[in-house]
This record gives structure tokens, sequence and C-alpha cells, in this order.
């Protein structure tokens, strides 16, 4: 039986979809009517598609793409004032109690916010990662993710 590509990256995924912490991500609103765990997961299927098609590691984009945001705290929190500079490190904390993270990961967690982090993506997936974080991130700030579909294989998931 051929896989699809939504079922090969959800096989890629599967481990961490079922964690405990990755399923918090569900109850933290993230850009205007999307939960950081949808976000996440987009990202994390748009940069397993493009490393794919690029011939990078789609595996290693895919699971740091899902733990890109895994920062579980509350936004509106006015000690998160600088959430855009610093929330990668707390997702790079979070994520190391997840799973075991390659130093390829950590870096792509670290930087995926770049040029507003510190942290430059040093891997051919970081920068994936990165540039469809921000690709993710226009879509559904212009609600274009709608027409995407990403919410109906979402559901699928049991999100």
């Amino acid at each position: 039986m051929k896989l699809t590509l939504w079922n090969e990256f959800v096989e890629t995924v599967s481990d961490l979809l079922e964690n405990e912490k990755v399923k918090q991500l569900r109850k933290i609103e993230h850009h205007l009517s999307l939960s950081c765990y949808e976000h996440s997961v987009f990202v994390a299927y748009m940069s397993f598609c493009l490393a794919k098609k690029l011939g990078a590691d789609r595996r290693c984009a895919a699971r740091a793409g899902l733990l890109h945001d895994l920062y579980l705290y509350d936004t509106s929190d006015v000690s998160h004032t600088y959430h855009c500079f610093n929330h990668a490190n707390h997702a790079l904390l979070n994520a190391r109690t997840v799973c075991d993270l390659s130093g390829k990961e950590e870096n792509i967690i670290l930087s995926h916010m770049w040029p507003l982090s510190r942290a430059l993506p040093r891997s051919c997936e970081a920068v994936i990662v990165t540039m469809c974080d921000k690709y993710c991130a226009s879509a559904e700030f212009l609600h274009i993710w709608q027409m995407m579909k990403i919410r109906r294989r979402l559901s699928f998931l049991g999100a």
C-alpha cells in the first residue's frame, strides 16, 4: 500500500502527536483563531513536504517543526512581553523533555525566529522550518490556511 504524503508525515511524528506536552498546545491560542497545536502541525507538515522535495532530512524537519513552538505558556501574560524573541528557548527546554533531540533539531527550534532571534539557522532543514514558519504564519493571518484544508486534516488526529 502506497502511503500518501500526509500519512507518511503522520507516521513520522506519531509519537510526538501522542505526547501530553504536545497535546497541551491545543489549549494555547496562537495566530488569530488557531491553536498553537494547529500552527505547529501546519509548519511541521509544510516543512516535511519541502524537505522531501529538496532531498533534505524530512524526518528532522517535521519533528523539529512540530516542536518549534512548544513554549507552553500564556502569551498574554505580561511576564512574556518579549515572546517573539524568547519563546524558542522555552520551546527547546520543553522539547528536550519530550524526546531526544539531535544538535540539528535543537538549532532548528532555536533559530526558527531568525532574524528576530540571535540563533542562526545552521542547516538546510533549519532554513526550511524557518521559512515554513513565516509562510504558515502569513497564511494564518490572511486566512489562506483555511482554503488549504489543514483543520480538516487535523480533525483526523483528534485535534
